[in-house]
C-alpha cells in the first residue's frame, strides 16, 4: 500500500449487545493509515477488544460503519478479509505439538492444524524466512508447547505475517511474558517496523512500558468512548491518562519508551 493509505476506518460506529441493549461501543470515529503503528488503552471494559474484532473483521457495528483494507464491512466477506489481516493474541488456538515452522505455516490457509497440501516448497521456504526475520530460526523444529511464552509470541508474529498482511492486530501478546521475553517482542516489533515500512500495526496493551519506540499513535477509550486520540506525545500525558484510567497517573519517556506509574492522590 501506498504511503498514507486508509487501512482502517470507523465512522460513528456503535455495537449494543442485542440481548439486553448495553451499549458496548458508542459512536466510535477512527482512521488508521499505512505505516502507523498505534496503541489502544483503556480500563477493563472500556471497548478494546470489540473495536480490535470490528477492524479483525470478526464482527459488525451494530450502527456506522467500519471499512476495512478499502472494504466495507456488511458488504463484503469476512473470511476473504480476514485472510489478509495479520492477528496474534495469547488466545490463540495452536497445536502445542507442532513445530514452530509448522504454526507459522497455518497462517498460509488460516487454519489451526496444517493443510499440507496447501503448502509448496514456496510457501515453506518462506515460512523459515519469516523466523528468521524474528530471529528464532533455529526454534524451526522444536515443538511450539515447549517454547517459552516469549518465543510463542514471536512465532505468532511469523505466523500473521505469511499471509503479508498490510493490517497487523496484536492483542495483548506481552501477557503473562517475563522481562526478557517482553523486552525480545518489543525489539521485534520495533525491526518490523523499520524494515516493513507500509505496515500499520494496532498494539492492545495494559501498560505502557510494552510499546515499541515505534509506536507513534495513540487511542484511549474511556466507557466505550473515545477520550482523544492522535500523536503519542500529545495523548500519553499524566492528565490525559488520570482522565482515562481514574486515578493519577504520571507519565515519563526515556529514549523513546514510555512509563506511567500511579501518582499520589
Amino acid at each position: 500500500m501506498t504511503a498514507n493509505t486508509v487501512v482502517a476506518a470507523l465512522d460513528a460506529a456503535s455495537v449494543r449487545r442485542l440481548t439486553t441493549g448495553q451499549v458496548i461501543l458508542d459512536d466510535v470515529s477512527w482512521t488508521v493509515r499505512s505505516g502507523e503503528h498505534w496503541a489502544l488503552l483503556g480500563a477493563n471494559g472500556a471497548g478494546k477488544t470489540t473495536v480490535l474484532r470490528l477492524i479483525g473483521a470478526l464482527m459488525h457495528p451494530t450502527t456506522g460503519t467500519v471499512d476495512v483494507l478499502g472494504h466495507r464491512l456488511g458488504r463484503v466477506d469476512m473470511r476473504e478479509l480476514r485472510a489478509h489481516i495479520g492477528l496474534v493474541s495469547s488466545s490463540q488456538k495452536v497445536p502445542l505439538d507442532a513445530a514452530a515452522h509448522t504454526v507459522v505455516l497455518t497462517g498460509h490457509t488460516g487454519t489451526v492444524q496444517p493443510l499440507w497440501r496447501k503448502y509448496d516448497a514456496e510457501v515453506r521456504e518462506r515460512a523459515h524466512e519469516l523466523l528468521a526475520e524474528l530471529e528464532i530460526k533455529d526454534l524451526a523444529d522444536r515443538a511450539y508447547g515447549v517454547c517459552s511464552g516469549g518465543q510463542r509470541a514471536r512465532i505468532l508474529v511469523a505466523r500473521a505475517l505469511m499471509a503479508d498482511p498490510a493490517l497487523l492486530l496484536l492483542d495483548e501478546p506481552f501477557n503473562a511474558l517475563d522481562l526478557p521475553s517482553r523486552e525480545d517482542l518489543i525489539d521485534a516489533m520495533h525491526r518490523l517496523a523499520l524494515t516493513r515500512t507500509g505496515l500499520a500495526t494496532i498494539t492492545v496493551t495494559h501498560h505502557l512500558e510494552e510499546l515499541s519506540p515505534a509506536i507513534g499513535h495513540v487511542l484511549l477509550l474511556k466507557e466505550g468512548r473515545v477520550l482523544t486520540s492522535g500523536p503519542a506525545e500529545q495523548v500519553l500525558t499524566g492528565e490525559r491518562m488520570t482522565q482515562c484510567f481514574g486515578r493519577p497517573i504520571e507519565v515519563s519517556r526515556h529514549e523513546g519508551r514510555w512509563l506511567a506509574r500511579s501518582g499520589r492522590r
